[in-house]
């Protein structure tokens, strides 16, 4: 993909993914769910999903989650090896908890979205040398919560940002709120409880929650 196409898609998608507004952050230990569970969070209204490579299941949920009407996405990528893996297995967009030069380069070859982690105003220079449209503030919480992404927009006001790492229900609103947040990212929508009972009518009933505070910021 030329640079020229691969600038177009990344703008296609930061659009959808600003309409999505929340990103489900779920780890799952059994690729057998990751069907239903994709199925609940698309019944609440919520597209795209981040499955994470926390676990060892992580790369078969991915595989098991296509076909559901969601975007999935593969989070806690690292490098370009495990970039590549996701890729293979089926994730249209990737996060990534840190900066990694390779797994951005790796993404950007293959014309798939990319989102990298940034903690510091050092961290967001060097995504932006790199060409990046939007970047995980992680973990935002324990970074500052939406003052931080405040201070970090008047300086780039062009940035765009996915706080991710202690967001809740009850703050999520409040980074939603702010022009340069294109969406947050939580796992308050999938708690563990829920995925060990299989309760797929509960998890929808939070994405249709989540799926409000979208409308509410707009």
């Amino acid at each position: 993909m030329d640079s020229g196409d691969a600038a177009v898609a990344d703008e296609n998608f930061i659009i959808r993914l600003r309409d999505a507004a929340v990103v489900p952050v779920v780890t799952v230990t059994d690729p057998a769910v990751a069907s239903d569970l994709v199925g609940a969070l698309v019944q609440g209204g919520l597209p795209f999903v981040e499955i994470t490579l926390r676990s060892a299941a992580g790369l078969d949920a991915i595989r098991a989650a296509q076909g559901r009407g969601a975007e999935i996405g593969a989070g806690t990528v690292t490098s370009a090896a495990s970039a590549a893996a996701a890729i293979e297995a089926g994730a249209s967009f990737v996060v990534s908890p840190g900066l990694d030069e390779g797994a951005v380069r790796y993404c950007q070859e293959a014309g798939i979205p990319v989102i990298p982690g940034v903690a510091t105003p050092t961290e967001v220079m060097a995504a932006r040398a790199l060409g990046v449209m939007a970047v995980k503030v992680f973990p935002v919480a324990q970074l500052g919560g939406p003052s931080y992404l405040k201070v970090l927009s008047s300086v780039w006001p062009d940035q765009l940002f996915m706080p991710t790492g202690g967001v809740s229900v009850v703050d999520a609103a409040d980074y939603l709120a702010l022009p340069a947040v294109v969406a947050v990212g939580g796992s308050w929508i999938t708690p563990a409880a829920l995925l060990s009972s299989h309760d797929w009518d509960a998890i929808a009933d939070l994405a249709r929650a989540a799926a409000a505070l979208r409308r509410a910021a707009a």
